[in-house]
């Protein structure tokens, strides 16, 4: 073979090993671009549970990233009305005392009081003035069974609010009607519950009574302080869904305390006023509140003001009940003053008890 056929031959060679190497070179290039590739073009992950790691490394059961502690859902058998409470196995007690001139007593103390429940004497933890707060609900009667003397029933509650309210107190306003319902949401606004009173006109339709009492039992339920219910009203009861024994299991299962100015009988009494008029005797009575017949209109706007001069007078006594009494009954109540036999008690008749202790560490 001649020097130039071995050059070429060599040549050859050369230019085979060269293609092979760039191919395996391409090769491998094309590979590594091909998996940056994938990465680039890799879905995002949709942003989901966060998940803790232990300190083992072992990935924890995920959770939301807002996620705390479930608070333990109710139990079936825990009724609405025991729900909310600021412990529930306190029991508290508006008490106003009066002496046998009708006068106000407002330098008793703890040891002054004598509680009795179901017969049995049972401690006091605390005694109050009446500085704790007052949330209350006026339920104004705007059905067609009460139209006398109406422009002045209007001016009498408004007057009422600018006694009663303090810069601590809030109030509420129901309008009673065929369908009753919240006309003014709680406030202190004294101003917000006269126009509220000034708006309504001429009263029409049936009257829904207990039902508005029971909305305004729950709407008072959630709040902090002495609950009061005040209703202005014939009472007589039309169309409500409940009836009288619910209602009144209703606002001492809230522990509300019910004034009523039972307006609207000033042509003389019938048998249907008059079944009215023991009812709402009895709301009263068993709530610790207290019931005003007023027959002309001075005596009217003395209700109110008696109302609001009660209110500024009265004690607030706690009772804790035992846990073995949590069996959702109703208890009797029976409060005495010890050293004075000439005075007039008047405090709820009893309470009813939550029945499930899981409530017992519920907030308000």
């Amino acid at each position: 073979m001649s020097w130039f056929a071995r050059r070429a031959q060599r040549l050859a060679v050369r230019r085979l090993v060269f293609v092979i190497f760039s191919l395996a070179l391409a090769g491998s290039v094309a590979a590594q671009s091909g998996r940056r590739k994938d990465n680039k073009t890799k879905p995002r992950p949709v942003p989901g549970p966060i998940v803790e790691s232990s300190q083992s490394g072992n990935p924890q059961k995920p959770r939301s990233p807002a996620s705390a502690t479930p608070s333990p859902a109710p139990s079936e058998e825990v009724a609405e009305t025991e729900v909310v409470r600021i412990s529930s196995n306190l029991v508290p007690i508006p008490v106003s005392v009066v002496d046998n001139k009708g006068l106000a007593l407002t330098n008793l103390m703890l040891e002054d009081f004598e509680l009795w429940v179901d017969g049995e004497m049972r401690p006091i933890s605390d005694l109050t003035r009446s500085e704790t707060p007052v949330r209350l609900a006026l339920l104004f009667d705007n059905s067609g069974s009460l139209d006398s003397a109406r422009s002045f029933e209007k001016h009498a509650a408004q007057q009422f609010f600018r006694r009663v309210l303090r810069p601590v107190d809030e109030a509420a306003i129901y309008s009673v009607e065929s369908e009753s319902y919240l006309a003014q949401p709680m406030t202190r606004d004294v101003r917000s519950l006269e126009q509220t009173i000034e708006s309504f006109g001429k009263p029409e339709g049936s009257t829904s009574l207990f039902d508005a009492i029971i909305s305004a039992s729950g709407y008072l339920r959630p709040y902090l302080g002495r609950r009061v219910i005040v209703i202005v009203s014939d009472g007589i009861e039309t169309t409500s869904r409940a009836d009288f024994e619910t209602t009144l299991h209703r606002v001492l299962a809230d522990d509300c305390q019910v004034f009523v100015v039972q307006t609207g009988l000033y042509d003389g009494a019938n048998l249907r006023a008059l079944a009215a008029e023991r009812r709402m005797e009895q709301l009263a009575f068993q709530t610790g509140g207290a019931a005003y017949i007023p027959k002309t209109t001075p005596a009217l706007e003395s209700a109110f003001k008696e109302i609001a001069a009660d209110l500024a007078q009265q004690y607030v006594l706690s009772y804790y009940h035992a846990a073995e009494q949590r069996d959702g009954r109703f208890h009797a109540i029976d409060l005495r003053i010890k050293s004075r036999k000439d005075v007039r008690v008047r405090a709820r008749k009893g309470y009813y008890s939550p029945k499930n202790a899981s409530v017992a560490t519920r907030d308000w």
